[in-house]
């Protein structure tokens, strides 16, 4: 008897969380926990496009994260500038094509420039997608979606689904969440529907190309059956 080949996951998302809490066990300041973040997203990207997944969306910046402290709202954007200026030719030589999902264009003149350069210039890449959550929520997603679908006709699954931000990705396969959190906190409600879930007691600034690889191996050995048996 042949062997059942394992699944393999085309499109993994990822709560990335944990960044203050890994500071804060250091008796670091708050914003260095971040910047470490951005150390580790540079290192589970290129372990993403190692991995030959087609896609890998991160949650970024959320609709709810305005709420933070102006000075933390302030630090994150410089890092997203800064992490745009270091790592676009990367991604150009990689093949990674950005994607963002999410209304960014609420954010600074100067963050919305450097992010449309950069949707630009890896527009016709066709590597791994990196899809980045910014000023994202998922039901305000679903509720821009259902508008839109009712613009153009009934409103189905089907139709509401063709107007998702990530309605050109994959399905998404594997939600992964780190730091021992065990809650979606308005990530993708829609796309996770079937999705697998992950959950990580690793802080982000500490998780690695590694643990995607294990985090996509506990993936392959689930059975899915979509609501059958």
């Amino acid at each position: 008897m042949s062997e059942v080949e394992p699944i393999r996951a085309r499109h993994v998302a990822i709560i990335m969380d944990g960044n203050g809490r890994w500071a804060k066990k250091r008796h670091m300041p708050r914003a260095l926990g971040h910047q470490r973040g951005v150390e580790a997203v540079r290192k589970v990207v290129r372990g993403a496009r190692d991995l030959g997944l087609e896609a890998l969306t991160i949650y970024a910046f959320s609709t709810e994260n305005w709420r933070r402290p102006d000075d933390e709202v302030s630090d994150l954007m410089t890092l997203m500038k800064r992490f745009i200026l270091s790592d676009l030719d990367e991604f150009v030589e990689a093949g990674i094509r950005l994607k963002i999902i999410g209304d960014y264009k609420a954010f600074k003149p100067d963050v919305v420039e450097l992010i449309e350069q950069a949707l630009v210039r890896t527009a016709a890449n066709t590597g791994t997608a990196l899809a980045v959550a910014l000023n994202y929520g998922s039901h305000d997603e679903i509720a821009r979606a259902a508008s839109a679908a009712a613009a153009k006709g009934a409103i189905t699954s089907q139709s509401i689904a063709a107007e998702l931000d990530t309605a050109d990705l994959p399905p998404l396969d594997l939600l992964i969440r780190t730091s021992g959190e065990e809650r979606l906190s308005n990530f993708l409600l829609w796309q996770a529907a079937y999705a697998e879930l992950y959950f990580t007691d690793v802080l982000w600034p500490d998780f690695t190309a590694d643990h995607l690889k294990e985090a996509m191996e506990a993936f392959a050995t689930r059975e899915r059956r979509y609501g059958g048996r």
